[in-house]
C-alpha cells in the first residue's frame, strides 16, 4: 500500500459490485455507471463544490466564449444554482506519472519523450510541474516545481523492472495533487496500462478523483503491433488502455490516448495542456443529502456541444475547494 502524507481518504466498502464494460479507446465517452463508484469520503467543513469542464463543438474545437448563464449542472437529476464561476485562472499544476515497472522495458525512453512534451507546452513563469513514479510503490522523483523544462536527471537512468500497480499509483498522485490550490490541475500518466498488483480497482479510484476533480490523462505509451487504433496492430486482442482505463478517465474528466509514434505523443501532449487551459471552473453549493451524487455539466440550448466534466461528487464530504 502507497504511504502519503496528505491522504484524508479511505474507501468505504459497497454491497453491490460496480460492472465496468469495454469500450474502445477512440470511441464515443461511455454512458453514466449504471451504479456509482464506491464511495472514498475525507473530511471537510466546506460545501462548495468545484467542477472543472471543457466545451467543444460539433468539430472538436473549444468553446471559450460561454458565461455562467450558457451552463446547466444537474445533480443527481436536480437542477443547481452556479454560486461562481470562472475561465481566467491562471496557472496549471500537473503531475506527471510514469510507469517504471518491467513491462515498460523498451517503452521508458518513449514515456519520457511525451512528458518532455507536455513540459515544452507549460508557461514558465506561471504553470508548475511535479515528477512522479511507480511500479509497485509511489516515489516523489521530484517536488512541484515552477518553470519546470526538462525532467530530473535520475529518469534518464531508470531500469523498468516489477510489477505493476497502476490504480492504486494514479489514486494517490490524484490525492497529492489536489493540495495545489488556485490552479488548473491534473494527472496525466504515461503507461503500457498494465496493472497486476494494485489493491484498488478502477471505480474505486475514479470515486476519488471525481470527487475531488482532478481529472486523470493516460497517455498510453506502446508498440504499433498494440495499438488497437494502428494499422499494425497484430489482432483482436483486448488492450489494457481500453475498458476500466477508459472508463476511469472519463469519469474524472480525463482521457486515453493511444501513441506508438513520435507524432502521437506530440499530439497528446498539447492536446491535454489545451485541454487544462480552456476549462471552465464552475461551483454551486453541495446537496445536503450525504453520499455519492450524481453530476451532469451541459450547455442549455445547444446539444452540438459536448461538455467534458467529472462524473460525481460525495455530498457532505467535499474537500474545500477555492475557485
Amino acid at each position: 500500500m502507497f504511504e502519503t502524507a496528505h491522504s484524508k481518504l479511505t474507501i468505504c466498502a459497497m454491497s453491490a459490485a460496480l460492472t465496468i464494460g469495454a469500450h474502445g479507446v477512440h470511441g464515443q465517452t461511455p454512458a453514466a455507471p449504471e451504479q456509482a463508484p464506491p464511495v472514498a469520503t475525507f473530511k471537510s467543513n466546506v460545501d462548495l463544490v468545484r467542477v472543472a469542464a471543457v466545451v467543444r463543438d460539433q468539430k472538436g474545437r473549444f468553446v471559450q466564449d460561454l458565461t455562467i448563464r450558457d451552463f446547466e449542472v444537474t445533480d443527481g437529476g436536480q437542477v443547481r444554482p452556479i454560486s461562481d464561476f470562472r475561465q481566467d485562472v491562471s496557472g496549471v499544476s500537473i503531475a506527471l506519472l510514469f510507469d517504471v515497472s518491467g513491462s515498460m522495458e523498451g517503452m521508458f525512453g518513449h514515456a519520457r519523450e511525451a512528458a518532455t512534451h507536455v513540459l515544452s507546452w507549460l508557461d514558465v513563469n506561471e504553470d508548475e510541474a511535479g515528477v512522479f513514479r511507480f511500479d509497485t510503490r509511489l516515489e516523489e522523483s521530484l517536488p512541484f516545481t515552477t518553470g519546470l523544462r526538462t525532467l530530473p536527471p535520475a529518469l534518464a537512468g531508470v531500469m523498468p523492472f516489477g510489477a505493476t500497480s497502476l490504480f492504486d499509483a494514479i489514486a494517490r498522485t490524484a490525492e497529492r495533487v489536489n493540495v495545489r490550490e488556485g490552479r488548473r490541475r491534473a494527472v496525466v500518466v504515461f503507461t503500457d496500462g498494465s496493472d497486476n498488483a494494485s489493491r484498488m480497482t478502477p471505480a474505486e479510484v475514479s470515486s476519488i478523483a471525481s470527487a475531488i476533480d482532478v481529472p486523470v490523462y493516460i497517455v498510453g505509451v506502446v508498440a504499433s503491433i498494440d495499438n488497437p487504433s494502428s494499422q499494425l496492430s497484430t489482432g483482436p486482442e483486448k488492450s489494457p488502455l481500453a475498458g476500466p482505463l477508459v472508463d476511469l478517465a472519463n469519469w474524472t474528466g480525463g482521457h486515453v490516448f493511444v501513441s506508438s509514434t513520435p507524432v502521437e505523443r506530440s499530439l497528446a501532449a498539447r492536446q491535454i495542456v489545451e485541454e487544462l487551459r480552456h476549462q471552465y471552473l464552475i461551483a454551486f453549493e453541495s446537496s445536503g443529502d450525504a453520499g455519492w451524487h450524481q453530476l451532469a455539466v451541459r450547455v442549455r440550448n445547444n446539444k452540438k456541444m459536448v461538455v467534458r466534466a467529472r462524473s460525481g461528487y460525495i455530498a457532505g464530504h467535499s474537500r474545500p475547494n477555492s475557485l
